[in-house]
């Protein structure tokens, strides 16, 4: 997947969720949107670089993003959580996703559920079973430990999910909760446990009941020292006794 146009600045604080404020190189201060609810753990601390994009559309009151963290170890996350479902759908684009590479077709945000909700992709294909897939952002992770987790914080939304992706495995479709890389700091993979008890409870639940569950870990390539491109490489392993 290709990225935006990035420029870099220092992060100097986030604040109201969805702004932060940097310092461009000239020192000049400016504001910028951060399209990212959860808690942010590790994704940026003050002084840390970032890498932000610039709209052109006369509407938008913050027209620049927070796209990337350079974090102090060298790593960097994508923290514009909007980018996951991009990604997922390059990679299955392109059959990058091993485990669902059969499917031909890729129809993205189809309603269905009993609880309204929207899957992120619908997966057809010939003779094969329709296949639901919910995509979530690994962008929590414990660097020591190289140990990707979802999710930063509670997330009923997430539980929503589970219970919908349960309700489809039960009528015979196929259903896969599929852990999107961000960071390219992880090599393995598990449920945040500590941050949300209730959401491992129903992770574990779902796998008994036959949902299929991926993380893929993620690589960024760039250009004269810029980020240019953010790509899936292959799947970690999963542990399931959760922190």
């Amino acid at each position: 997947m290709q990225l935006p146009s990035l420029q870099s600045a220092t992060l100097l604080r986030r604040y109201k969720r969805f702004l932060a404020d940097v310092q461009l190189p000239n020192g000049d201060i400016t504001t910028l949107h951060c399209a990212n609810t959860g808690a942010m753990i590790g994704c940026g601390a003050e002084g840390n670089t970032v890498w932000y994009s610039t709209s052109d559309s006369a509407t938008r009151k913050y027209p620049s993003s927070w796209e990337l963290t350079q974090l102090a170890n060298g790593n960097l996350v994508c923290i514009n959580t909007h980018r996951s479902n991009q990604l997922t759908f390059d990679a299955l684009q392109k059959k990058q996703i091993l485990e669902l590479a059969r499917y031909d077709e890729i129809h993205p945000e189809v309603k269905y559920g009993e609880e309204n909700s929207r899957i992120d992709f619908l997966l057809k294909g010939n003779d094969l079973p329709d296949c639901y897939v919910e995509v979530k952002s690994i962008t929590y992770v414990d660097n020591d430990k190289k140990l990707g987790m979802f999710p930063d914080a509670v997330t009923t939304r997430g539980q929503k999910h589970l219970r919908e992706l349960i309700a489809m495995k039960k009528q015979g479709h196929r259903a896969v909760i599929f852990f999107c890389g961000l960071h390219n700091g992880f090599d393995h993979f598990q449920i945040a446990k500590h941050i949300d008890p209730k959401y491992h409870e129903l992770f574990l639940h779902a796998l008994n009941e036959g949902v299929e569950a991926y993380a893929y870990a993620a690589e960024f390539e760039k250009t004269q020292g810029i980020p240019t491109a953010l790509h899936l490489t292959k799947v970690v392993p999963l542990k399931l006794n959760g922190i």
